[in-house]
């Protein structure tokens, strides 16, 4: 990829109060000159409307599942509205897929099995409908679920992951292959305010082992798992600050070879709400 592209990765789409308040916070993100908006497909047997409404509502953004489920979607399904996207709006939808995690997909695990081969056979089965490599992309965090997203996808969407880890994906994918990891952030500069809405947001996914397993890979302790994160992880996961301190902190993320950031901006836990003037401050810096 040569093109750097600055993209939006928020839950207020999948929970906006109305599809035409989504739409007016889409448009605004379109104008301002972002690649693309990445959300979740919920846990849900479909994939939520609110996809074909952003499309049909913009005129050139992107739009991307970050992610939709393959214990909870049927290929059949995904393929068909990928496909339908492509002849509508073409070239605007990415499908984003992942294996998720136990604790999301059964209380009991005894549904979370072989989630690589579970994807490998997902993968089969959306060539079997006719979905081409280039329109899907895998949330890949270790080395085999990398090699995949490289060999049967248009690269792969990290999530929750640090510069180190960027860095250690670029080459693992190739240089003909997408690399977006979604990056959060907090626009505050006070330290002790800054950190504590980040932990509103670490803690819930440092109870998650595909996630910690992963920050193990680099070094990151128990010690530094714990309590929602030490103040070393929560800062290297999350940049926080002024809108040129959090600029800098995803910049680290393209300097180690993403082609695309999608920005999380964190408020709280409010995903009812569209946090604009942060993405308006973003904006001016890095586009």
């Amino acid at each position: 990829m040569t093109q750097r592209l600055v993209s939006v990765w928020q839950p207020y789409f999948l929970g906006a109060p109305s599809s035409s308040a989504a739409v007016d916070a889409a448009t605004e993100l379109e104008e301002l000159g972002y690649s693309r908006i990445w959300f979740s497909a919920g846990f849900g047997e479909n994939l939520p409307a609110r996809f074909g409404e952003l499309l049909a509502g913009t005129r050139r953004i992107g739009v991307a599942s970050g992610i939709a489920t393959i214990w909870h979607t049927s290929p059949a399904e995904l393929a068909a509205f990928a496909a339908a996207a492509a002849n509508a709006h073409p070239g605007r939808f990415l499908l984003g897929l992942g294996t998720s995690h136990a604790a999301l997909v059964d209380g009991d695990h005894t549904r979370y099995r072989r989630p690589y081969s579970k994807m490998v056979e997902y993968l089969d089965a959306l060539d079997a409908a006719g979905l081409p490599t280039e329109r899907r992309v895998l949330a890949a965090l270790g080395p085999r679920m990398l090699e995949l997203a490289r060999d049967r996808s248009a690269g792969a969407h990290p999530y929750f992951t640090t510069a180190e880890h960027t860095a250690e994906a670029r080459p693992a994918l190739g240089p003909g292959r997408l690399l977006a990891p979604e990056v959060a952030v907090v626009l505050e500069a006070e330290a002790t305010r800054a950190r504590a809405v980040a932990r509103q947001y670490t803690a819930g996914y440092l109870k998650l082992p595909n996630y910690t397993n992963n920050l193990r890979r680099f070094g990151w302790t128990d010690e530094d798992l714990a309590g929602g994160g030490s103040d070393r992880l929560v800062d290297a996961v999350i940049p926080w600050g002024t809108p040129e301190q959090v600029a800098a902190g995803i910049e680290k993320h393209y300097r180690a070879g993403a082609d695309e950031v999608a920005i999380q901006v964190l408020n709280g836990g409010d995903h009812t709400s569209f946090p604009a003037d942060a993405f308006r401050a973003l904006a001016a810096i890095l586009l």
